[in-house]
């Protein structure tokens, strides 16, 4: 009777003859890639076909980490790896650990020999690489004008400043003739003075992408004075374009967020330092108020004019009472003078006259004091209170009073 296997034993088998075989542990398969679909853990998987069969490929993180090209749909590849069956549903895979476009050898080893050529002549060195301006005005674009590059490039920077001026040199981004077309982008937007260039394209095979593998690009690149951002392909893409730019953008999108400043970022910023700078301000004006109100006391105590106001009250004080001492000494002397004006008055001649005394004096007006002074005949003047009286002496007696 035969032996009867299980299917878990016949899968293993199976298995296990995938993996000693030489060949199929280490194979090389041509074919076109369908069903690409790109899991959520890395994984890639996919259908390799060509005219007569398929075969089920994935592609496992690890290795598709690795992976220096952006694969799509209807992408004709070379897919490097081993061939076996999962055991539990018996289906063939091609396990893939890398991968190439199909023809891309000699296109991969003049990649190599011309990188290796440029960066010995020093156009990849750090020190060449021009800083890209903070705060460009007009940005210069060489591309295609159309197709999802220059759209982003677009929609990106006017979404981060409309201000920006985008000039756009319209290049054959592919094919014949294309990496001509890219030069002479460079040189013209060079002599129009723009503040940055971005030199890039979409994504595609390496061939799609040579034209910005060629040494004119690199060495027009290089010698620009103007910084020029290189934006080709996908992040995965590398082109010499790349190395010899000043600044590498991942995707022309990339390119477009490094070349055009965010407008409401920097707003927000001048807003923010405005309203740190008013509060500062307020805080020193308010510190240096303060000092300058302790200064002004210091200085108004120190101050020869508060002196001087102070000298002034005192001296207004001193006045005043200068002023009541004086009339206290008017009064006093005023009372004075009225009762030496009564006495005087008591003693004055004319008083004695009202009182009925007479002043007698001769004819020239000298006062005669006595009779003895007096000769028969003289001419007298006799004043009394209210007039004069003229006589002649007729006889003089002499008594002793």
């Amino acid at each position: 009777m035969k032996t009867i296997y299980t299917v878990f034993q016949v899968n293993t088998y199976i298995h296990n003859m995938f993996r000693e075989d030489y060949l199929l542990s280490d194979v090389s398969v041509t074919g076109e890639i369908s069903n690409l679909k790109f899991h959520s853990s890395g994984h890639i998987y996919f259908t390799l076909k060509d005219a007569q069969s398929a075969i089920s490929c994935a592609i496992f993180r690890s290795s598709a980490q690795k992976l220096n090209i952006a694969l799509k749909d209807g992408d004709k590849i070379i897919a490097h790896g081993s061939i076996s069956n999962y055991v539990q549903s018996g289906s063939v895979t091609f396990s893939i650990n890398s991968v190439e476009y199909e023809g891309v050898g000699d296109l991969t080893k003049r990649f190599e020999e011309l990188k290796k050529k440029l960066s010995e002549q020093g156009l990849f060195d750090k020190e060449f690489k021009k800083p890209i301006p903070a705060f460009p005005k007009t940005v210069g674009i060489v591309t295609a004008p159309t197709g999802a590059a220059i759209r982003d490039i677009i929609s990106v920077s006017r979404r981060r400043n409309p201000y920006i001026s985008l000039i756009l040199y319209p290049a054959l981004v592919q094919g014949e003739g294309a990496s001509k077309t890219i030069v002479n982008g460079i040189e013209v937007l060079e002599k129009m003075g723009v503040d940055v260039i971005i030199v890039g394209r979409g994504g595609g095979s390496l061939e799609d992408l040579w034209a910005f593998n060629e040494e004119e690009v690199a060495y027009a690149i290089f010698q620009c004075s103007i910084p020029v951002i290189s934006a080709v392909g996908h992040e995965i893409d590398f082109t010499i374009s790349d190395f010899t730019a000043d600044l590498r953008a991942a995707t022309p999108s990339a390119a477009a967020e490094l070349a055009v400043p965010d407008v409401k970022g920097i707003i927000s910023d001048i807003d923010s330092l405005s309203s740190n700078l008013d509060k500062d301000m307020k805080r020193i004006i308010e510190k240096y108020n303060h000092k300058n109100q302790v200064y002004i006391t210091k200085l108004e105590a120190l101050s020869p004019i508060n002196k001087i106001n102070k000298q002034k009250v005192s001296v207004k004080a001193m006045d005043e009472k200068l002023d009541m001492l004086m009339k206290v000494v008017i009064v006093s002397k005023n009372h004075k003078l009225s009762s030496l004006e009564s006495k005087l008055d008591s003693l004055s001649p004319l008083e004695r006259l009202k009182a009925g005394m007479a002043y007698v004096t001769d004819d020239s007006g000298k006062r005669i004091v006595g009779v003895s002074s007096l000769n028969k005949n003289d001419k007298i003047k006799i004043t009394m209170k209210d007039g004069y009286a003229f006589a002649s002496v007729t006889d003089t007696v002499i008594e002793n009073i």
